[in-house]
C-alpha cells in the first residue's frame, strides 16, 4: 500500500486509467523522450558519485558478475520455455525482451529504496548498463540459426539485405554496433564516468539537478508510460492465455534465480533487491527497437504488449514492494 501512496506510483495508475477510458491525454514524444534521457543521466551521476566513494571492492565485482550472468541465464531458460508453445522467431524476440532490462522499473525501485530508508550500491547503475545487451546478441543467434536451418529468407522492410547481410541472416557486428552504442546507453554510462571523476564536489554541484528535480521527473514520465501501458494491454486480448501467464510468472521467476545467486554469493540486500528488479524487468525501449529489424519475423504485438501493457505495470505497482521485502527477509 506504501508505494501505490507513492506520488509517482499514483501518477503511473492515473495515466493507466486515463489510457483505458481512451482519454485524449498525451505526452508529446520529444518530451518523453528529454524524461527518459534526463533520469538515465540523473541515475548515471547518483552512480558515478557513489563509485567515486566506495571505489572498487570484491562486492562491485561479484555483484557485477552475477548481474552479467543473468543477463545470459534469463534468456537462455526463456528461449527454451517459449519453444514450448510459440514458434522460434517470436520465441527468440520475447527471450530477448525479458532476458534485457528496464530503465524506468530500475528507477523506480530505486526511489523506493530511497523512500524506505534501504542502502544500496551506485554500482548497481552499472549493473543494469551490463544487463542491456546479451540477450539481444543471444536472441539475434538463435534467430540466425533458425534461419539457417530453415532457409528463411527474410523479407519485411528489407530485412536482412537492407542491413548488407546474406538473405535472411542478419549480420552480428550490426546488432554489437547498435547495443553497444545505444544513445540511452552511452548517455548513462557517460553520466557516470562524470560522477567518478567528479566525486563528492561534482554531487554537490549537481544536486538541484540529480536530486532535487528527480521525484518529480519520473513522476511526469510514469504518467507517460502508465498512457502507454493502457493502450498496449489491448495488444493481448485474444493471444494465448500461456502468453498472459508468462508476463507475469517469468518475471517472478526470474527473480527467485537472482535471489538465489544473491544467496550464493552473499550479497547485501538493497543490491540483492535491485538484481531481482532488473532480472524480473522487461525491456520496452531498446529491445524492441533493435528485435523490430533484427528478427522481423517476430510479431511485434507479443513482445511489446507483454512487456509494457502487463510485466511494466505488474512492477511499478506489485513486483517491486515484494522483491524489496523478500530481499531484506532472506538476505538481511
Amino acid at each position: 500500500m506504501q508505494n501505490i501512496l507513492d506520488p509517482a506510483i499514483l501518477f503511473f495508475v492515473f495515466g493507466v486509467l486515463a489510457g483505458s477510458v481512451k482519454s485524449n491525454l498525451e505526452i508529446p514524444p520529444q518530451i518523453s523522450r528529454f524524461l527518459s534521457l534526463y533520469l538515465l543521466m540523473a541515475l548515471g551521476l547518483k552512480g558515478g558519485f557513489a563509485l567515486a566513494h566506495s571505489g572498487l571492492t570484491v562486492e562491485v565485482a561479484t555483484t557485477l558478475g552475477c548481474a552479467v550472468a543473468l543477463a545470459v541465464i534469463v534468456p537462455a531458460i526463456g528461449y527454451r520455455v517459449l519453444r514450448r508453445f510459440l514458434g522460434g522467431y517470436d520465441a527468440a524476440a520475447i527471450a530477448a525482451t525479458y532476458g534485457s532490462v528496464s530503465a524506468v522499473t530500475f528507477i523506480t525501485a530505486i526511489q523506493y529504496l530511497e523512500s524506505n530508508g534501504v542502502t544500496y550500491g551506485g554500482h548497481m547503475a552499472a549493473a543494469m548498463a551490463l544487463m542491456e545487451s546479451p540477450a539481444i546478441i543471444m536472441a539475434v543467434l538463435f534467430a540466425n540459426s533458425l534461419r539457417q536451418a530453415g532457409g528463411a529468407v527474410v523479407g519485411v522492410g528489407g530485412g536482412a539485405a537492407a542491413l548488407g547481410g546474406a538473405p535472411g541472416h542478419v549480420p552480428l557486428g550490426k546488432i554489437l554496433h547498435e547495443s553497444f552504442t545505444d544513445g540511452a546507453q552511452l548517455l548513462l554510462l557517460g553520466a557516470m564516468l562524470v560522477g567518478i571523476l567528479t566525486g563528492d564536489a561534482g554531487k554537490a554541484m549537481m544536486a538541484p539537478f540529480s536530486v532535487d528535480l528527480f521525484k518529480g521527473m519520473l513522476a511526469f514520465f510514469l504518467l507517460d508510460m502508465g498512457l502507454m501501458a493502457a493502450r498496449n494491454m489491448a495488444e493481448l486480448r485474444g493471444k494465448s492465455p500461456w502468453l498472459v501467464a508468462y508476463a507475469i510468472v517469468g518475471p517472478l521467476c526470474h527473480a527467485g534465480l537472482a535471489l538465489g545467486l544473491c544467496l550464493a554469493f552473499g550479497i547485501a540486500p538493497g543490491n540483492g533487491a535491485l538484481l531481482m528488479v532488473l532480472a524480473a524487468s522487461a525491456s520496452y525501449i531498446a529491445v524492441p527497437a533493435v528485435v523490430r529489424y533484427a528478427i522481423p519475423e517476430a510479431n511485434p504485438s507479443l513482445y511489446f504488449g507483454m512487456s509494457l501493457g502487463m510485466t511494466f505495470p505488474f512492477n511499478i505497482i506489485l513486483g517491486i514492494p515484494l522483491y524489496v521485502g523478500v530481499a531484506n527477509h532472506v538476505l538481511g
